[in-house]
C-alpha cells in the first residue's frame, strides 16, 4: 500500500509518507519524501539504490506512488514475434514505478534506466491524485483524485482509455479485485464497480471520514459449494483517516448487507498495510498494521462470518533507542512501513527518518503480546532542526579552566573608570563597604544598549508575530507590523515559523485594504514574505485560492498605475513649461525698463508710435521742465502770430472733428 503524504495541510489528508515494497521479492523499497524527491532503497543491504528529483517537485510533490505488478513481464507469442517496440512497451512495465501528483498529473519513473520512463497528464485530473492502481493483466493504470473522478489510463499510449465521476466528493482509494474484473473505489463510502461496464455493483456504509487504504483479504469465498463467481464471497478491508478500526466487509450475493462483518482495532490512524491473503478457508489472514504513533500491530484471524466485538491485535512491535547512561531515557523510534515476506513468516520493518531509513528483516517466532526492539540509529546521519534553527553550544567545563568575569583583566571589555563619589552617597558607601552600584556595574561593562535592545526585538518580534496570528491579538499584531526597521523586518520573516507564513499574507492583505499609510509598512513585510519564502509558498497545491484576495489587489492596484504614470507624465510636461516660461519673463523684464528710461532723446518719437497710452507717468522730472520752456516759447510765438492762427483756425476746427487735433505742446513745436 502506498500512503499518502499529509504534508498539504488537509486535516483529512493521510499521514505518514508514499512508500510501497517493489513487487519483485521485496527487493526494493520506495519512499517519496516530503521535500519531494523518490528514493529507492535496497533492501538486503539498506543502501540507497537510485533518487529521483522530478522537475516539479516543490510545486507537484508525490502524494502516492504504485509499483508495477510482477506478472507484466513480456511474453512473447507463439504465433509471432513481438517487434522490439511492442516487446520494451510490455517489458518496461516489470520495473515501472508510477507516481501521482498534487498537481493531478502521473509520472512513470523507470528503475533500470534510472530516468522518467513517461508522463501522463492530456485529459487526466486537474487535481490531487490520491491513489493509483496497476491491472495486474492487462497493463492499465487506474487513478482517482480529488476532482472526483476515477481515469483509466492505456500506459503504452500515455492516454486516458475511460473516465467516470466516482462520486459526489473525492475519491480517496482504489483496489483491483483479485481476478481483475471488478474495481473498489472509497471516498467515505465504499463501491464496486464493473470494470467493463463502469457500472456499481454494489454499495457499502464505509467511514465517517476518507478512506485511506483498500485490501482484499481473501482470494475463494469460504464456502466453496457454490459456484465462484470471481467476487461474490470475497471479504476485503478498509482503513480510514483519524479512524483507529479497520473494517472488514464481504461481497454478498444480495444488495441488503451493507455494513461491516467484523473490525480491527489499532492504538492510531493507520498509516501503511500489508497483508497476506487466504487462499483457503482454512488458512488464516495475516495482517501487519503501521500506526501514525509509530508501532505495529500485527493480527491473524480466519475469516469467517460475522464477529460482533472489535479484534485486538495479536502482536505489537516497537523499536526504541538504548538509554546508553543512567540519565538518559530511551526515545521511541518511528516505524514508517512493514511488509511480510514471501515466506509469510518473517516482516521487513522500515524504521528511522525518512532520509535515511533502517530496513530490518524480524522473524515472528516469538509469540509474545508486546516486542519492544532496540536499536540504536545515531550513526545514521540526519537533518536535525535545532542545529538548523540555533548554532550556540554550550562549552564543556573542568576544574582546569578559569571563568573570566566583566570588569577582571583579560576581559575583552574596556573598563571605564569609576566616577568620583559625590558627597551624599560618602555615608552609603563608607556604611556598604567596597560594594558598587548597579549603574556603575553596567557602565564598567560598557553595554551597547541600542544593539542589545536590536537583538531582543529580532528573537522576540518572530514570537510575538507568531503568538499574535494564532490568537487574532490586534495589540500584538500592530506592535510587529508598524515597525519601520527593513533589517528587523527580514529577520523577523526569517526566523518565523513556516506554518505562519500564509496566514501572515492573509493578515497583510487585510491591512493593505485598509489606511495608505498603513500599506506602505504592509508593502515592505510583504515583500519579504514572498522573497524569503517564495520556495515553501510555491509548494502548497492550494495557493490560489488562499492568495486569491492579495492578487486581485494588487491587480486593481496596477491597473491604475498606468493611468496614473500617464498623468504624471503630463502634469511634469506641464509644470516644466510653466517654469521655463516664468524665467523667460523674469529675464525680459530688466531689459524692458532699461529701455524706457535709456532713451531720453527719441522721446517725442515714442510718443508718435504709443498715441493711445498715457505716457506722462513715465517722464522724467527733467523732461517736465523742457517741456514747459517749449509752452512758453509757443505762446509768445502766437501773440506775435496771431494774424496767421486766426487764418488756420477753420482747419484745426476739421481737424478736430475728424479727432486728428494735434493738442499736444510736442505736435506744436514739430509744427513750428
Amino acid at each position: 500500500m502506498a500512503a499518502g503524504g499529509g504534508g498539504s495541510g488537509d486535516p483529512l489528508a493521510p499521514a505518514g509518507v508514499p512508500c510501497a515494497f517493489s513487487p519483485h521479492g521485496q527487493a526494493y523499497f520506495a519512499l517519496a519524501s516530503t521535500d519531494g524527491h523518490l528514493r529507492v532503497w535496497e533492501t538486503a543491504n539498506n543502501r540507497l539504490h537510485q533518487e529521483y528529483v522530478p522537475s516539479a517537485h516543490l510545486s507537484g510533490t508525490c502524494t502516492c506512488l504504485a509499483w508495477a505488478p510482477a506478472r507484466l513481464q513480456a511474453k512473447e507469442s507463439p504465433q509471432r514475434k513481438k517487434r522490439k517496440s511492442e516487446a520494451l512497451g510490455t517489458g518496461d512495465q516489470v520495473d515501472l514505478l508510477a507516481l501521482g501528483t498534487a498537481v493531478g498529473s502521473i509520472l512513470l519513473y523507470s528503475t533500470v534506466k534510472g530516468e522518467l520512463h513517461s508522463k501522463l497528464t492530456s485529459g487526466g485530473h486537474d487535481n490531487r491524485v490520491n491513489c493509483i492502481q496497476w491491472h495486474q493483466d492487462n497493463g492499465c493504470l487506474y487513478s482517482c483524485s480529488d476532482d472526483k473522478h476515477i481515469v483509466e489510463w492505456n500506459v503504452q499510449t500515455c492516454k486516458v482509455k475511460c473516465k467516470w465521476k466516482g462520486d459526489n466528493s473525492s475519491v480517496s482509494s482504489l483496489r483491483i479485485s483479485p481476478d481483475g474484473k471488478m474495481l473498489l473505489s472509497a471516498g467515505r463510502t465504499i463501491k464496486l464497480w464493473v470494470l467493463e461496464t463502469k457500472e456499481i455493483y454494489r454499495h457499502f456504509t464505509g467511514h465517517a471520514t476518507p478512506v485511506s487504504s483498500l485490501r482484499f483479504t481473501t482470494v475463494r469465498p469460504p464456502n466453496e459449494s457454490q459456484p465462484f463467481d470471481g467476487i461474490t464471497g470475497l471479504y476485503f478491508l478498509s482503513g480510514a483517516v483519524h479512524d483507529r478500526l479497520l473494517n472488514v466487509w464481504q461481497v454478498r450475493s444480495e444488495n441488503k448487507e451493507k455494513n461491516a462483518v467484523m473490525s480491527f482495532t489499532v492504538t492510531d490512524e493507520p498509516v501503511y498495510i500489508d497483508l497476506t491473503m487466504s487462499e483457503n478457508k482454512e488458512e488464516p489472514v495475516k495482517l501487519a498494521v503501521v500506526c501514525r504513533d509509530g508501532q505495529v500491530h500485527l493480527f491473524e484471524h480466519i475469516l469467517n462470518g460475522y464477529c460482533k466485538k472489535p479484534l485486538t491485535s495479536n502482536c505489537t512491535i516497537q523499536i526504541a533507542t538504548p538509554g546508553k547512561s543512567k540519565k538518559s531515557t530511551p526515545k521511541p523510534i518511528p516505524i514508517i512501513a512493514a511488509g511480510f515476506c514471501s515466506d509469510k513468516t518473517s516482516l521487513l520493518l522500515v524504521y528511522g527518518n525518512w532520509f535515511q531509513p533502517a530496513i530490518e528483516r524480524l522473524a515472528l517466532t516469538s509469540k509474545e503480546n508486546h516486542m519492544c526492539l532496540i536499536r540504536d540509529i545515531s550513526n545514521c546521519w540526519a537533518p536535525k532542526v535545532e542545529t538548523a534553527i540555533t548554532k550556540v553550544r554550550t562549552p564543556v567545563m573542568n576544574a582546569e579552566a578559569k571563568v573570566l568575569v566583566p570588569g577582571l583583566p583579560g576581559h575583552h571589555a574596556a573598563i571605564k573608570p569609576a566616577p568620583p563619589p559625590a558627597e551624599g552617597k560618602e555615608s552609603k558607601r563608607k556604611s556598604g563597604g567596597n560594594e558598587v552600584s548597579i549603574e556603575e556595574r553596567l557602565g564598567a561593562l560598557d553595554i551597547d544598549t541600542k544593539k542589545g535592545k536590536e537583538d531582543l526585538q529580532t528573537t522576540s518580534f518572530p514570537v510575538l508575530l507568531t503568538q499574535g496570528l494564532e490568537s487574532n491579538d490586534f495589540e500584538m499584531l500592530n506592535k510587529v507590523l508598524q515597525t519601520r526597521n527593513l533589517n528587523l523586518i527580514k529577520k523577523t520573516v526569517l526566523r518565523m515559523p513556516l506554518h505562519a507564513v500564509v496566514p501572515l499574507l492573509q493578515e497583510l492583505t487585510k491591512r493593505l485594504q485598509g489606511h495608505p499609510n498603513s500599506a506602505v509598512l504592509m508593502v515592505q513585510w510583504l515583500k519579504c514574505v514572498l522573497t524569503i519564502h517564495a520556495s515553501y509558498l510555491s509548494t502548497l497545491p492550494d495557493l490560489v485560492p488562499q492568495l486569491g484576495t492579495l492578487y486581485q489587489l494588487m491587480e486593481s492596484r496596477v491597473k491604475t498605475f498606468q493611468k496614473l504614470s500617464h498623468l504624471h507624465g503630463k502634469l511634469i510636461l506641464l509644470i516644466t513649461q510653466v517654469t521655463a516660461s516664468e524665467k523667460a519673463k523674469e529675464m525680459a523684464s530688466p531689459e524692458q525698463n532699461a529701455k524706457l528710461v535709456y532713451e531720453e532723446e527719441s522721446s517725442e518719437e515714442s510718443e508718435d508710435e504709443l498715441p493711445d497710452k498715457d505716457s506722462d507717468d513715465n517722464w522724467d522730472e527733467d523732461e517736465e521742465e523742457k517741456d514747459s520752456e517749449t509752452d512758453e516759447d509757443v505762446e509768445e510765438e502766437d501773440d506775435e502770430d496771431g494774424e496767421e492762427n486766426g487764418e488756420d483756425r477753420d482747419g484745426e476746427s476739421e481737424k478736430e472733428v475728424n479727432g486728428d487735433s494735434d493738442l499736444d505742446p510736442e505736435n506744436e513745436s514739430e509744427e513750428e
